[in-house]
């Protein structure tokens, strides 16, 4: 979370008139994150005081937004612990503010927990919730091709490849044609929505409880088991990028538990790690090289030797699933 669009009391009263949500009491703004703008709204109502997170979208457009309203306030009615858009009286989410696309949404309680700090309970829960997640959304009405999936990153592997040392070259051209192997089973994977960025700064603990999963915005229409890697490969990894067995066994029996996998995810599930590990890579070589235009000087630029060395790990110790 950042703050790129100023938003003066003014302009959050303007919003505020097409809700039945209370008067202002304050608005902050919330600091770090990527990619959007957020505050802190505290409104007040009848003597009782509530906090808001309003977000304005600084690189979604408002054709591209949609999706994510319906997806968030699907996923909330099933119960799931995500921040959605708040309808007006109205019943309109999605609103503009400062010439951006812009939602009020619940404050959640909780905090980020720092990697190194991660435990097997931690993973189990998150685990656990990323089935739920999943199992909510296997009857969501609206597809979405994910923004970097698998065209983005043959034809960005392929324009990167002559600035790369050959080994990095040709380990990425393998890891994609790998992937392309893979699809032509397409029909074996359960596939439907899914997170697509569920790193571990994305969720929320209250306590050792975890409270909230936030920023859907790289949800897309892919195999659940992909999802899972995403989160197997940050949650249990190591500084070295080897992983932590305790950890992930944690996750994956948890999220197992949840939703049982299929025969032949036990077969795709070595070589979707190393395809999750691969496709952040690549994301993070691109700013790196000067390939990618980083959008904001003032964004940090991360390191891509990261991703590669969980790759690397993920080729050497292929993870298996339990039964």
């Amino acid at each position: 979370m950042a703050v790129y669009t100023e938003v003066t009391p003014n302009n959050l009263d303007l919003l505020l008139k097409d809700f039945d949500l209370g008067t202002q009491v304050a608005l902050e703004g919330i600091q770090g994150g990527i990619e959007n703008t957020n505050y802190f709204v505290t409104l007040e109502q009848d003597k009782q005081q509530q906090r808001y997170v309003l977000t304005l979208f600084e690189e979604l457009s408002e054709e591209e937004l949609p999706f994510f309203v319906e997806l968030a306030q699907w996923q909330a009615k099933r119960g799931i612990p995500l921040p959605y858009g708040i309808t007006d009286r109205n019943g309109i989410a999605q609103k503009r503010l400062n010439d951006r696309p812009a939602l009020l949404q619940p404050c959640f309680s909780g905090r980020i927990i720092d990697r190194a700090q991660l435990t097997p309970e931690h993973c189990a829960q998150v685990g656990t919730a990323l089935a739920q997640f999943h199992k909510a959304g296997e009857d969501f009405y609206l597809k979405r091709q994910a923004h970097r999936g698998v065209f983005w990153w043959r034809s960005e592997s392929s324009r990167i490849q002559s600035h790369l040392p050959e080994e990095d070259a040709k380990l990425l051209l393998a890891e994609v044609a790998a992937f392309d192997a893979l699809r032509e089973h397409a029909d074996k994977l359960p596939s439907g929505v899914i997170h697509g960025d569920l790193f571990h700064d994305n969720v929320l603990f209250d306590g050792d409880q975890l409270s909230a999963i936030l920023d859907i915005y790289n949800a897309a229409t892919a195999f659940w088991l992909f999802d899972l890697a995403i989160v197997a490969n940050d949650w249990c990894s190591l500084p070295d990028g080897s992983i932590d067995s305790e950890r992930e066994n944690a996750l994956l029996s948890a999220y197992h538990a949840e939703r049982p996998f299929v025969e032949f995810e036990y077969e795709a599930w070595p070589i979707l790690t190393r395809t999750a590990a691969m496709r952040f890579w690549l994301s993070r070589l691109l700013p790196a090289l000067g390939l990618e235009d980083n959008g904001d000087n003032d964004k940090k630029i991360k390191d891509p030797d990261e991703l590669k060395q969980i790759l690397l790990s993920r080729i050497r110790t292929p993870s298996v699933l339990p039964r």
